[in-house]
């Protein structure tokens, strides 16, 4: 039996319901915390967007929302409040953000019934963003459930692990899937793997054949092949570039990066390409999986995108690319505090 499986086989349902709570409490606590510091040394590195929408408050009463919210949820994570004002405070502003996240998920529901986006999992992170937070209310409505009886410091931090692990996978199941296509003047695909022979491996298609829908039915006007080399002689970009002709993309509307060797190359490539061609309308196709990272990486980098997942049925190496994808995807959310620069 692993850790893990030992871990929740010692717990009950109650203890278990409180040391999730609690284990959410700090997760968000800490990523909300992370998002406020370390957009002081890398301005642009705030992504509390991923989980709420404060609907443009200004800027001194949303940081003073969220840094009011990580504080107290941390707190309560590490030592839980039982009674008085701490107690009081975190109730308060739990509900503040559960109702935040409710219009959010509404909003969401709003543009999926208009037809502005579309998608193949139709649910809003912020839906689950919510739950928990009715989990906390939860806990925190009934003080006896965080006693030390019930609930366990070293356990919540493993749920909090768990959580954090789980986060990226949601990214890539929710947002990843939903199709944000609208009038846009280029799609940038990234590369995948090129044969020997110079055709495209089955993951390469789907992206390339998808970015090429968008440009016949005319969301885009041109389409950028970033990529590496392939197994062979013919280098992504080129196998990329064949198949689009085939495809009826006519050759003057088809860009090349050839140094796109991986995703952080092909944003900052791609952005020279678009000051060149004055265009801020982009939508960047590329697997399900692929795509938060992208969004995260243009967004540090001062360019808004709008995604599109590549259309694909098969579901082989799915999980492999999904679990890259965590440690990639955590490994790029802290790069800028590690460099000092997003």
């Amino acid at each position: 039996m692993s850790g893990l499986q030992r871990l929740f086989s010692h717990m009950k349902s109650a203890e278990l319901w409180s040391n999730t709570a609690r284990g959410f409490c700090l997760f968000l606590g800490a990523f909300c915390l992370t998002n406020l510091a370390g957009d002081i040394q890398s301005p642009g590195f705030d992504a509390n967007l991923w989980w709420v929408d404060l609907y443009g408050l200004p800027y001194v009463p949303t940081i003073s929302i969220l840094l009011t919210f990580s504080a107290l949820l941390l707190s309560h994570g590490l030592v839980p409040a039982q009674s008085g004002w701490r107690l009081r405070a975190t109730q308060t502003v739990v509900w503040v953000l559960l109702l935040t996240t409710i219009a959010n998920s509404a909003q969401y529901y709003a543009l999926l019934y208009r037809g502005t986006i579309s998608t193949s999992a139709p649910v809003p992170l912020s839906l689950f963003v919510a739950a928990a937070l009715v989990s906390v209310l939860r806990m925190t409505s009934r003080p006896h459930t965080g006693s030390r009886s019930t609930t366990s410091l070293p356990r919540s931090l493993a749920l909090a692990s768990c959580i954090g692990l789980l986060f990226p996978i949601m990214q890539m199941v929710l947002f990843g899937n939903t199709d944000y296509s609208r009038p846009a003047d280029i799609a940038v695909v990234p590369g995948a793997r090129a044969y020997a022979d110079g055709s495209p491996s089955p993951a390469l298609s789907d992206r390339v054949r998808t970015a090429c829908e968008l440009y016949r039915n005319g969301t885009v006007s041109k389409l950028l092949f970033s990529g590496g080399g392939g197994d062979g002689l013919v280098h992504e970009t080129e196998s990329m570039r064949r198949m689009a002709r085939s495809l009826g993309v006519r050759e003057g509307d088809i860009l090349i990066d050839p140094e796109g060797l991986n995703t952080q190359m092909t944003v900052e490539n791609s952005r020279a390409v678009f000051h060149t061609l004055k265009t801020t309308r982009v939508i960047v196709v590329s697997h399900f999986y692929h795509l938060p990272r992208l969004k995260m990486a243009y967004h540090r980098a001062g360019t808004e995108v709008w995604t599109v997942p590549a259309r694909n049925p098969r579901f082989v190496g799915h999980p492999f690319n999904i679990g890259r994808e965590v440690a990639a995807f955590w490994a790029y959310y802290l790069r800028p505090l590690r460099s000092g620069s997003a």
